[in-house]
């Protein structure tokens, strides 16, 4: 069947389009959810919803109750909605799989089966996407998790004020997960009144000019004083590590590296700057800030970065996420600062 991205399936449910079965798969779990209740709250009657909603997970389920599951009629309603978590438990030869894939073959007229996959499996069922709607919940880009926030956090209680959405994304990451736990936070605390950028700082313990971001884009600027001033800060705030930190810059200078191919090929201005935005959308890149923000950064700094500086840069990251994965927390510090002098020189 057709793959389909996370913002065509919700406007096809919008629709009333409704496919025979569902397969949710990618890094971000919430994303399917949300596909998930779309699905519910266009299939069935909320007065019905007992009797017409099954769900399961795969690893407990055998063959008998996989067919039964398909292939139950609905309850005075038109269609039965059935969800079967963690479908990457099952392996090729599995009979319950085998099951399933022949339901999936000849499908109930009354039923709609939805498939998730968990996180940690990152690539795609073949065998599922050719029988049911692909969707791929990838993670979004920095300025569409803000509106995601503010999407989210309405039904709570929880408005933001210009700003302080993309300010708590740029500091806690554009992952949903993270971004979920600090709007249910703000919801504890909410008087109705916007959020601000100063609530929202204090909140995951940053202050402007002293994100993550802010420290990476001193380090590639070349200025290790400042970039030594901001680490501290920086590793204090919410959901930040040691890993996390050095993962943000590899992405970033792996990106400048393609970047800088292109510088090498004579782009210049407006074209290098499109070259890097480009190079976005063909990777996917997500964890940044937007791809026109990073696009502009990736500009600037690709004069500075030739190839075998990029070289360099991504051998130093490398050790050094490996000796963070291997030292506790107290030395976290002194290994980003060998890594911000480092690259900053």
């Amino acid at each position: 069947m057709p793959a389909q991205t996370f913002d065509a399936a919700r406007r096809a449910l919008k629709r009333g389009e409704l496919a025979a079965a569902y397969y949710l798969h990618g890094p971000e779990d919430l994303l399917k959810d949300e596909v998930a209740r779309a699905v519910l709250e266009r299939a069935l009657d909320p007065a019905l919803r007992d009797f017409n909603f099954d769900q399961g997970s795969a690893a407990s389920l055998d063959p008998e109750a996989v067919y039964a599951l398909c292939n139950t009629p609905p309850m005075m309603a038109d269609r039965r909605v059935i969800l079967i978590r963690d479908v990457e438990a099952w392996k090729r030869k599995t009979k319950a799989r085998t099951t399933l894939l022949a339901c999936l073959d000849r499908p109930s007229p009354d039923a709609v089966v939805l498939l998730l996959q968990g996180a940690a499996e990152q690539g795609e069922d073949k065998d599922l996407a050719a029988r049911a709607v692909s969707i791929s919940c990838d993670p979004l880009p920095a300025d569409r998790a803000a509106k995601w926030l503010a999407h989210r956090g309405t039904p709570i209680g929880v408005t933001f004020a210009p700003g302080a959405a993309e300010l708590l994304v740029r500091v806690v990451g554009a992952e949903l997960g993270p971004l979920a736990s600090e709007l249910e936070k703000l919801a504890a605390v909410s008087t109705g009144e916007p959020v601000t950028e100063a609530q929202a700082a204090a909140l995951v313990g940053a202050r402007q000019g002293e994100t993550p971001f802010d420290w990476r884009d001193a380090v590639l600027d070349g200025d290790a004083a400042r970039a030594a001033t901001l680490l501290g800060p920086a590793l204090q705030q919410a959901g930040v590590t040691g890993v996390k930190l050095i993962t943000l810059l590899g992405t970033t200078v792996i990106g400048i590296g393609v970047v800088r191919a292109a510088y090498d090929r004579n782009a210049r201005g407006s074209r290098l700057q499109d070259a890097a935005f480009q190079a976005q959308r063909r990777a996917r890149v997500y964890g940044l800030l937007s791809w026109q923000d990073e696009a502009r950064r990736w500009a600037t700094w690709a004069p500075r970065w030739p190839a075998p500086r990029v070289r360099a840069a991504v051998r130093t990251l490398l050790e050094a996420d490996t000796t963070l994965k291997s030292t506790a927390l107290s030395g976290e510090w002194g290994i980003l600062l060998d890594v911000s002098m480092r690259l900053s020189t």
